[in-house]
């Protein structure tokens, strides 16, 4: 978050590569009135003398007018924060990117930005990074499914294999099969998530802006679920496409068309239940996570008058929070998987859920119900890294700017 008195022109990054540039250039260590004035002027800022005074005097805790590494360091990413609003508006859609996982509380906008119209253009912005980061990210996700279905003890399919038996079966475009479908349903699923949480927020709390952690758990859990039931059909689709041998299918159409004649109408919501019931282990514990460790951060070093922690502090809040989410509700996805996959597997039978969670520990322990959860989250750096970049270029093209 910028200091105090900051020119209107200058962006939070402008500001974190000003501090960056200015500590790691001069040899005393310290920053002193000119050097910050100077350096806004090399970014293309122009400030006065006093402007420059009042930056660094938000900074400056010892009264000798500069600054050293501790107090840029304490007043950046450990210092509460005065103006939460607009932080959390800059942050929380900027960090809420898409790895490919579907069961993530909704993007919460507010009012002002709904009417605004400015909503559209962060689903759209987020849309697109989340299909160019799925699609750059594809052949890790393709690697889980099979790892899922195939990676028994038995098998011993690792990592490796796994993607030298996809290489070699299809070739490299083969490690991208199922991710047409996987691209396809982002947007129908991110609009009926938006449009199911906005009308529940209203039903749980009238007009009112702002959930409470419990209110919020339950608005986002439902909502995931309204848009899993009507775009699941899709997700099975996924992993028949991403199991399919070469010349099995000539597309999606002739997937869809196949299932429906050789399984009927049921095949499409294989793997539902478990599907539906991970949201709540994963809403809930992430948004639980998340507030236990944002309060234990404030109980033992909040020294100001303010209740709210800086940025740094609630990002890692929330990628810890996100991640026990995810190693929670994973088994339930693996169940799913593998029950979308069973009447591909010959020889394999026809399970129901607990059915299926037995027949798993008892052939490959509990450890089997983590089968591919490692290039599931190899997956999350190059993704969120390609998500972010295409999600701010998009932001720019769009007009959708950050305050």
């Amino acid at each position: 978050m910028p200091p105090p008195h900051m020119p209107s022109g200058c962006s939070r990054e402008s500001v974190h590569c000003l501090m960056l540039f200015l500590f790691l250039s001069p040899p005393t260590g310290h920053i002193d009135v000119s050097e910050i004035q100077e350096c806004f002027h090399g970014l293309g800022v122009h400030i006065t003398l006093t402007q420059a005074q009042k930056i660094l005097q938000s900074m400056d805790r010892d009264g000798t007018l500069t600054i050293d590494w501790l107090e840029w360091r304490d007043h950046f990413l450990l210092n509460p924060l005065h103006n939460m609003e607009e932080v959390v508006t800059y942050w929380k859609h900027s960090s809420v990117l898409d790895i490919g996982e579907s069961l993530a509380v909704p993007d919460e906008f507010s009012q002002k930005e709904i009417r605004s119209g400015m909503w559209w253009k962060q689903l759209l912005a987020g849309g697109v990074a989340g299909a160019v980061s799925r699609t750059g990210t594809a052949p890790l996700d393709r690697l889980k499914v099979l790892m899922q279905v195939h990676g028994t003890r038995s098998d011993g399919l690792s990592m490796l294999r796994g993607l030298k038996a996809m290489i070699q079966e299809g070739g490299i475009r083969s490690l991208w099969r199922g991710n047409g479908i996987n691209v396809l349903k982002i947007a129908p699923e991110s609009a009926i998530k938006f449009m199911a949480y906005e009308q529940i927020k209203k039903l749980i709390r009238g007009q009112q802006e702002t959930l409470r952690v419990r209110e919020r758990f339950i608005a986002g859990s439902l909502a995931g679920a309204i848009a899993q039931t009507m775009i699941y059909p899709m997700e099975v689709l996924k992993t028949r496409l991403a199991l399919r041998r070469t010349g099995q299918y000539s597309g999606m159409s002739d997937c869809a068309r196949h299932i429906l004649r050789t399984e009927g109408v049921r095949a499409y919501f294989k793997g539902y239940l478990p599907n539906l019931l991970g949201i709540v282990p994963y809403a809930g514990i992430d948004l639980a996570v998340y507030e236990t460790l944002k309060n234990t951060w404030l109980q033992r070093y909040q020294t100001g008058s303010s209740p709210d922690p800086g940025v740094l502090v609630l990002l890692a809040c929330g990628t810890i929070s996100s991640t026990c989410g995810q190693i929670a509700s994973y088994p339930l996805a693996l169940v799913r998987t593998r029950m979308q996959a069973q009447a591909t597997m010959q020889g394999s039978p026809q399970l129901s859920m607990v059915a299926l969670f037995r027949y798993i520990v008892a052939r490959e322990g509990v450890l089997g119900l983590y089968r591919g959860i490692a290039p599931n989250f190899m997956k999350v750096i190059p993704a969120v890294s390609i998500s972010y970049v295409v999600y701010e270029n998009m932001k720019r093209v769009l007009g959708v700017t950050s305050r």
